[in-house]
């Protein structure tokens, strides 16, 4: 399918679905929807929660764009059922989705790979953990900071692991950096400008996420020339490594010199408080060009 010929086709925004993230994938999906429509395609919004498939049948939708965020949406499923009917669709297949998505798996093709990444245990029920506090645990399939805890003493430890494992059958355990938290955006190879996230309470969680005012976007993100390269280079290594395409972003603390990687998303936020739309219109981009730019790259699945 030819890039030239996106506006004859019919474009099927995939947004809410089932996941603790489906509130957020609504108001990307909606931004997307507008977006398109306002930049002269034939869009369509579809909520993915049921009945999938009948609704892209229905739909007749001939292309689809992912704004689906966590689990049945950005792990991969979506993908092989879109594969599977014979669809293309923005941002990384399968392979890419499942293997960022899931925390453990991402951590052990970092280690193998050189790229640094906070120390990390892995805990299922029953498991007893020794780990040097104060550490983080997280669902090992989660984003959006969802069932996220930073333990500091022995009495908070068994609630956080507790309240991670509500979320999946393992949690990852990670050393708690105290640094400045960064994240890079990249949309079809093309690195995004550095932004720094400074929570103004707290830790950067899902209220400070997702709440108006709560978190300053610092861009150009005020470090070091070094760090923001090795950031940039990093990002970029990831990028290829682990097969992703279209927009992702990927999320680091910095310790000393050394940014670490504590997350991938493959299916970035594209809110009105999201980073790579900040990190685009920075550059003196508009978002309806971002989200032709990702929508140029389901063009090459066929």
């Amino acid at each position: 399918m030819g890039e030239g010929n996106m506006k004859d086709k019919k474009i099927g925004v995939l947004m809410g679905g089932k996941s603790s993230e489906r509130e957020i994938s609504l108001k990307s999906g909606k931004a997307i929807l507008q977006s398109l429509i306002h930049s002269g395609y034939n869009a369509v919004g579809i909520d993915a929660e049921n009945n999938l498939v009948e609704s892209l049948k229905k739909q007749k939708v001939q292309v689809v764009f992912i704004a689906l965020h966590g689990k049945w949406g950005e792990d991969g499923t979506a993908q092989g059922l879109l594969e599977m009917m014979g669809i293309p669709y923005t941002g990384s297949g399968v392979l890419g989705s499942a293997i960022s998505i899931d925390k453990v798996i991402m951590k052990m093709l970092l280690d193998s790979i050189g790229l640094p990444t906070p120390a990390y245990a892995v805990c299922q029920a029953g498991d007893k953990v020794k780990f040097p506090m104060p550490f983080v645990v997280k669902p090992a399939n989660e984003g959006s900071t969802i069932g996220i805890s930073i333990v500091r003493n022995i009495k908070e430890k068994d609630e956080a692991i507790k309240n991670g494992l509500k979320y999946d059958k393992k949690v990852l355990i990670e050393k708690y950096i105290q640094g400045e938290e960064i994240t890079v955006g990249i949309a079809n190879n093309e690195v995004l400008p550095v932004i720094k996230v400074k929570p103004l309470k707290g830790f950067y969680d899902f209220e400070a996420k997702y709440t108006k005012g709560m978190t300053e976007y610092i861009i150009p993100a005020k470090i070091s020339k070094k760090v923001e390269k090795k950031a940039q280079d990093y990002a970029l290594i990831v990028y290829k490594t682990f097969e992703l395409s279209g927009c992702a972003r990927i999320d680091m603390m910095v310790e000393g010199d050394i940014p670490l990687i504590i997350d991938i998303n493959t299916s970035p936020g594209m809110t009105e408080t999201s980073l790579v739309p900040k990190a685009w219109e920075y550059l003196g981009k508009s978002f309806d060009s971002l989200v032709e730019e990702i929508l140029k790259e389901a063009s090459l699945k066929t």
